[in-house]
Order: C-alpha cells, then structure tokens, then sequence
C-alpha cells in the first residue's frame, strides 16, 4: 500500500516539475496537448420521488484545441453534453429545450422505455419548445448515451455535437471492485473523427462519395478535444468506450500493445473479464475496459479506422484507412493500486431461442437508382456544408435551402451558412444511391413491422451490399445468436443493442420485447452509420397487445 506521505511527497514533486518523461521504448511524451475534458456529471434533482434532468439544446462556438476552433452544437455545453447519471428502478423525467433556430430530437440510445418517449423521428423538438419523456429506468448497470435522431439530419446535428452518454447504475455492479470514481478512476470517452479546414472549423461537406461510404474524419475528438491526455493518478482505469463516430470502425489498441480487460458491451457488464490486445468497435456501440497503469510508463489509446471499401469479403478485414491518436495516458510518479479485477462480474442467462415465436428477415443492401447525384458544397462561414444541385433542402445532406427552406417546417435562418452553424434542415434525400432495409428506404408513414408484446423473436440481419453496417435496434437489448453459423467472439455474448454485419454475413439475434405497446407510435431499426441512416437505410416496428 502506498502510504500517506509516499503520496503527498510524489504529489508535490509532480505539482513542482513540468511534466516531461524521458523518451525511450515505452515512448514517453510531454503533455502537448490539451487535458482530457471529463463531462460534467449530472445527477439531476428529485421532485416527487422522479429523478428531473433538464437539458438546453443550442448552437455555439467550440475550441477543440490544437489551433482548432468552429461552430457546433452542444447540450448545456459548447459541444456534447453531460454525463447523465441514474439508477435502475427510478423514474426520470427529461425536459429538453431547444434553443436551436431547426427542428432536432433526442434520442436515448439503448433504452427500454415507451414509444413516446424514445426520442426518434416521430418525438420533434421544434425550436424555442420543451419535450418531456419520462420513463423508468429499467437497464442493467451500463453505458448508454442519448444523440440527434432526426430523419435526413442525425449525421450533420451529431457530427456538430449533438450526443452525451448516460451512466446506469444497479445493485450488482455497486457490489464488484470496480474503479468507479468518476473522472478520476472511471472515464467517458466519446471517439469521433472530424475534419478541419484551414482556419480550423469543422467541416462537413458531404458528396456522393462520403455519402455511399459515410463521413470519415481524419483527426480524432475525445470528448470534444482533438487528441487530449490524462494523468492518471490510479492503477487501473475504467475506460468506457463509445464509438461516437458518424461512419468510422474503429480498432481500439494500445501503443504497446499491451493486454488489457473488456468487462462490459452496450448493455451491460459480461459475465467476466475478456483479456484482448485489441477491440473493434462500429458506430453506435459501446464497451467498457479496464487497462493496468505503471509509474513512469506512459502509453496512448490509439485506433486502427478500417477502409469501408472492402468489396464481398467475408468477415471484413479490410486494410487500415489510418491509425488516430485517440488519448495520451500519463501515470503520476505514485500510483494509488485500487482495486483489481473481479474474475467474475455478473451472471448472463444463456440465450433461449426455442422460445422465439417467429423469424423475421431484414436484407441490408446499396444500389444505384434515379437521377445521378452532383455535389455542391457551401462555403460561406466558418463551416462547409454539402449539397446537391437540384435538391433544395436536403436535411442531413446539407441541401442549400439550410433551416427554414423546403422541407423543414421548424423555420430558422433565411440563408443557409449564415448562422453559427453551416445549414441544412430536415428534408428530401439524395437521388442517385439507395439504400434499403428489405428493399424499401425509410417511410415515417409506413410501418413495416408488427411484434407482439410478451414474445420472443429472432431476427436475421443479411449484409448484401459491399460495406458493412452496424443495425441498430431501439427499445430492447439483445443477444447474438450467431454469425454465418457461428458463435460470436466472447465480447459480443452480452445485451447489446448494435451489432456490425460485415458483406456477405447473416447475423441472427434474439430479441424479447417486453412492458410497453403502442399500435401508432413506432420504434426504429436502421444502419448506424449515419449518413445511411439519413439516406434511407431505416424502417419502423411497433410492439402492440
């Protein structure tokens, strides 16, 4: 154990020098880049025995560090939002107030909760009201996060900022060892890629190109900061991943290449602690880890982002588009040990297909059809939007009608470009590429499925098109059955809510849908990556009586 004055006397000395670590085959670095910014932890407040959360939603301007400054969007923030943390059982309500001159939803990804409530396409937040779901808290003790959702513009509002992550917690992860002091032992990482211009505002110009394959960055964001560092203080850190990225797989490793322990996927801890060097996660998807820190020995997170162009090939190992510097870890010269890992964390029901009621199948797939798209990109601002000739307002595809033109019955800016933000509001897709969940692009006015509450379904996910797709499904959690036959790797037998189908896979999930119907208000399924999302590749379900 380390004692008091050990900890004191490392403390002052780290306080007294700058901190410069020798460079050597442990590769040292200075602190050159900016901290890690830890969200804010809101915890809300109690009024009737309901945990009350209230969140702002508006534009402004972000400094991302590294000479990097521009437009964006944030939740009681300058971008992103803060942690929210609850706890399984309780009932929450959200007022959310859009200070936005658009429409936009928000959306609480991974939840079990009412239709009314989910915060998708149908849940509109025009701009100067208030939305208020409530719903009981009803997960296992995990990480969930809450993003834009809106038909034709989730890619542009969450690629500006709009997403945070939730913290559940439940009994039975409050009984394990576990790092768990928050910003200091137990770490939100939301991991996107951006790009910059030239004067460092961010930039999302779409073409038909970045469209088919989804909008790659090339420069990381961790919570808002391009490339940051930490100073850890314990010898372990819990890290919880998200995947925030519009379109980019991300390949988490270390630069060491050290070991490290994946206890948890998007809906929950694992039974116990997977040791890997190396973790893939898609847009959308969650994990949490638990990485070993040493005195003097500093080390990066780094991600592989895997090329989406990898023609039919089977599982996808597609070359590596670019390796990013995601954090850099710096150890204090003393470390508080804290808790080791649990050999086991909680105990996961073997999955029970024999109870499904029905097999349905959803055939993931890209074509070519209509008119072929030409791109045009705005210039005017600090922000770069794409569009198509042609078009008018096209939502997420940065049409140049911007907010207030064709399409988007919110109002806003007269030009788009000419507010803080590069326009574009919700409306028509782009004509040229389709993309289709069982042949059919997403109709809000349609309903494609019927599930019967109190079942359960297995549900084949096929990947006919050349790109992966991480599927998504809202309201439940599930588990994987398979891939192509064959069971899935150790990290992905726990509740997950997304899971990444490679070209050419069948993936077959198990699904319960249980608590709440509604034969009017849907729930969504669709790609994850979000310009397929806008462009169509989503459908709708609702779960009645």
């Amino acid at each position: 154990m380390v004692s008091r004055r050990q900890w004191l006397r490392g403390a002052a000395a780290l306080a007294a020098a700058p901190f410069v670590l020798r460079p050597g085959r442990n590769l040292g670095w200075a602190a050159t880049t900016a901290p890690l910014p830890v969200p804010s932890l809101e915890e809300g407040r109690l009024v009737g025995g309901v945990r009350v959360f209230d969140l702002t939603i508006r534009r402004g301007i972000h400094d991302f560090g590294s000479g990097r400054r521009g437009p964006a969007i944030g939740i009681d923030a300058t971008y992103g939002g803060p942690t929210l943390r609850m706890r399984a059982g309780e009932t929450v309500r959200l007022r959310v107030t859009n200070r936005l001159d658009e429409t936009t939803t928000l959306h609480w990804h991974g939840f079990h909760l009412p239709a009314a409530a989910d915060g998708g396409p149908h849940q509109r937040i025009a701009p100067g009201t208030v939305w208020t779901p409530s719903f009981r808290v009803l997960q296992k003790a995990g990480l969930f996060w809450y993003h834009s959702h809106l038909e034709g513009s989730t890619g542009r509002q969450v690629y500006f900022g709009q997403a945070g992550t939730i913290y559940v917690e439940d009994e039975e992860e409050a009984a394990l060892p576990l790092p768990r002091d928050y910003g200091v032992d137990d770490i939100p990482l939301v991991v996107q890629d951006r790009r910059f211009d030239a004067d460092g505002a961010p930039v999302y110009a779409l073409d038909p190109m970045s469209i088919a394959t989804g909008y790659v960055g090339d420069v990381a964001v961790v919570n808002g900061a391009v490339s940051p560092h930490f100073v850890a203080r314990r010898r372990w850190l819990r890290l919880r991943l998200l995947n925030g990225a519009n379109a980019s797989l991300y390949r988490f490793r270390f630069s060491d290449r050290r070991r490290f322990h994946v206890i948890a996927s998007d809906g929950g801890l694992l039974d116990r602690p997977r040791r890997t060097r190396a973790l893939l996660l898609a847009p959308g998807e969650r994990a949490q880890i638990l990485v070993e820190v040493r005195p003097g020995r500093p080390f990066r997170l780094e991600a592989e982002v895997l090329s989406p162009m990898m023609g039919m090939r089977r599982r996808g190992r597609g070359r590596i588009l670019r390796r990013l510097r995601v954090l850099d870890i710096l150890p204090e010269p003393v470390l508080d040990p804290g808790p080791r890992p649990p050999r086991r964390l909680v105990w996961l029901p073997a999955p029970q297909p024999a109870r499904a009621v029905r097999t349905r199948r959803f055939v993931l797939e890209m074509g070519m059809g209509g008119p072929m798209m030409r791109h045009r990109s705005r210039r005017g601002g600090r922000g770069r939007m794409g569009g198509m000739d042609g078009m008018g307002g096209m939502g997420g595809m940065g049409g140049p009608a911007g907010p207030g033109g064709p399409g988007d019955p919110g109002g806003g800016d007269p030009v788009a470009g000419s507010g803080p933000l590069p326009g574009g509001g919700p409306g028509r897709r782009p004509m040229g590429m389709t993309f289709t969940i069982n042949g059919k692009s997403m109709d809000m006015d349609r309903i494609d499925e019927v599930v019967r509450v109190g079942t359960d379904e297995i549900w084949e996910v096929i990947n006919r098109s050349p790109m992966p797709h991480p599927f998504h499904v809202h309201d439940v959690q599930f588990r994987i059955l398979d891939r192509n036959g064959r069971r899935p790797r150790a990290h992905e037998r726990g509740l997950k809510d997304t899971v990444l189908v490679w070209p050419m896979e069948r993936v077959r999930l198990l699904l319960s849908f249980r608590d709440y119907t509604d034969p009017e208000l849907p729930y969504m399924y669709h790609c994850h990556t979000l310009e397929h999302e806008d462009a169509g590749m989503m459908g709708q379900f609702v779960v009645v009586a």
